[in-house]
């Protein structure tokens, strides 16, 4: 086969509906700033150049993706569209290279009902994670979710729900590699404590010229201080084990198949079940293909098989590696630990409660039909696209890339704190070595650097440190676990390099004057749950100026 190589990339895509960005001056931006509390979360976004505030859902989405959405079906129970997601993710999540596509059925308008019975509407699954036909309605294990803080939410107020009846005032801990702000906000309000178990000193690591050979797995569960921990605490006060693919919370890291496989394999030791967060579930895989020997030759499906095969359930924002703008899932492994572990049983090991049906009543009760769980019959079929287009190779190396082209441009224009490599999802600063370690841990900077950066450039950043992850209101033991960072979230097929460029100019700028970037204070909210998102602000001056 003849090859003309280029030293350019060659193009993998393009774009045929655009976009204006209005002109937004310095003073407008401070005006709407002041009148929002200084919540970053409040800024309108229609006042903005670039939003990298967050990945969940800002994604733009294919033409495989639109058309599918007029395929919609919007009754009200077991629209086409169910079947279409479920089968779908048992393509993307269990079959590996063996994909039916049972969304080409309805693609194709076809009109055979007993072909539709045979292969859609009556199909029978048991055993894996998306139960199917009379064994979903019989122990319901997968329940679609509008989006992931969903699938949270309902996991675990059921979880919490069955502890206190069967342990009424016990204090249980949750580990991680690295829980988000949502799941630890969703673990705190249960009564539980939640633990990220990662290698710090690891993740702050700047390897030589600024890129690796090899990808690193920053974002590994610290299996040792795993074993320390179910040590200290006991197995029997830790209902579940959590790892997140990729690592959020530390720094869009990516996470081993070797880590993932060691921690179930610990989890299973003391019959504790293991979950996922998996939310970005594909650029994990991809990660995994690049970096880990042994994946080179094997597909996105097939590694996404085997990383699914270690869990015990999982939940997932689908408003990540979906591709799509709207969805969730919380599911688990039909007969599995978790299921054991929350079910009831009588004395003859049958059935006397079994957490599928708490799970889907809750479900219903909050979210509609298990049909659609809050979607419209459009997001759904939008959504099931969208995991086929989270298998392509060439959609993730891509969006990598754009990744590693921003952290290196930082670490080129001599910005101090760029966590390298980047993550799939973006790329995260430290604060304390971007500010020289001159800014206490109760000035909350890295928040006065997201403001700073909204009202000189129009850009929008996630502060995911001392601020979100309310290291103030923290044990000492959880203090030492914050990555005290903020990040620049990319959205999926959205910003061109000409985009990229802009923001690694203004970081540079910023980053020559940071001694003028203020701290802020919380004049609200304080102690609110996930207090980011709705807590007052205001800036003062920094002293070190």
């Amino acid at each position: 086969m003849k090859e003309y190589l280029l030293n350019v990339p060659v193009p993998r895509s393009f774009s045929y509906v655009k976009r204006n960005i209005p002109e937004v001056t310095v003073e407008q931006r401070e005006r709407a700033l002041k009148a929002t509390h200084y919540n970053e979360f409040a800024f309108p976004a229609g006042m903005l150049t670039v939003d990298m505030l967050s990945d969940s859902g800002t994604t733009a989405m294919t033409d495989q993706q639109w058309s599918a959405m007029f395929l919609g079906d919007e009754s009200y129970g077991r629209n086409k569209g169910y079947y279409v997601l479920l089968d779908a993710m048992r393509d993307c999540f269990e079959r590996g290279d063996n994909q039916k596509k049972i969304i080409n059925l309805v693609r194709t308008d076809c009109q055979d009902i007993e072909k539709m019975m045979n292969e859609m509407y009556l199909c029978e699954y048991e055993g894996g994670l998306f139960n199917g036909g009379a064994a979903q309605l019989e122990r319901p294990n997968a329940f679609l979710m509008p989006q992931g803080r969903a699938a949270e939410s309902i996991l675990f107020e059921i979880v919490r729900k069955i502890l206190a009846v069967r342990e009424p005032g016990k204090v249980f801990t949750i580990p991680s590699n690295g829980h988000f702000d949502t799941t630890e906000g969703n673990i705190k309000q249960m009564g539980s404590v939640p633990r990220n178990l990662y290698n710090k000193e690891l993740l702050y690591e700047v390897p030589e010229g600024g890129r690796y050979e090899k990808n690193p797995f920053k974002g590994d569960m610290d299996i040792n201080k795993l074993q320390q921990l179910i040590d200290a605490v006991g197995a029997e006060n830790i209902p579940m084990i959590y790892t997140t693919v990729t690592n959020n919370t530390v720094c869009g890291q990516a996470v081993s198949m070797k880590s993932i496989r060691e921690t179930s394999k610990i989890a299973h030791k003391y019959e504790i079940p293991f979950m996922l967060d998996a939310a970005r579930w594909a650029e994990n895989c991809y990660f995994i293909k690049m970096n880990e020997e042994g994946y080179r030759d094997k597909s996105i499906a097939e590694i996404a098989k085997e990383m699914f095969s270690y869990c015990d359930g999982f939940t997932a924002s689908l408003k990540k590696d979906g591709h799509a703008n709207m969805g969730g899932i919380l599911a688990f492994r039909d007969k599995g630990y978790f299921w054991k572990k929350f079910s009831d049983f009588n004395e003859d090991g049958t059935v006397k409660t079994d957490v599928g049906i708490l799970l889907k009543v809750k479900q219903i009760s909050s979210y509609g039909n298990d049909s659609y769980g809050s979607m419209s019959g459009r997001d759904i079929m939008a959504l099931a696209a969208g995991l086929y287009e989270c298998c392509n190779f060439n959609y993730l190396h891509e969006r990598v890339e754009q990744c590693n082209y921003l952290a290196e441009g930082f670490y080129k224009a001599g910005v101090k704190g760029v966590v390298l490599p980047a993550g799939g999802h973006g790329v995260y600063i430290n604060m304390d070595e971007f500010f020289d370690g001159k800014r206490g841990h109760e000035t909350f900077a890295g928040e006065g650097f997201s403001i700073e950066l909204i009202r000189r450039y129009g850009i929008r950043v996630s502060e995911l440190g001392d601020y979100s992850m309310e290291y103030d209101l923290k044990t000492p033991e959880q203090q030492a676990e914050v990555a005290n960072v903020v990040r620049f979230a990319i959205n999926r097929s959205v910003y061109s390099q000409e985009h990229l460029d802009y923001v690694i100019a203004a970081v540079k700028a910023l980053y020559e004057d940071r001694e003028s970037i203020p701290n802020m204070r919380i004049v609200s909210g304080h102690n609110l749950p996930m207090r980011h998102f709705h807590a007052f602000l205001e800036p003062y001056p920094n002293k070190e100026k």
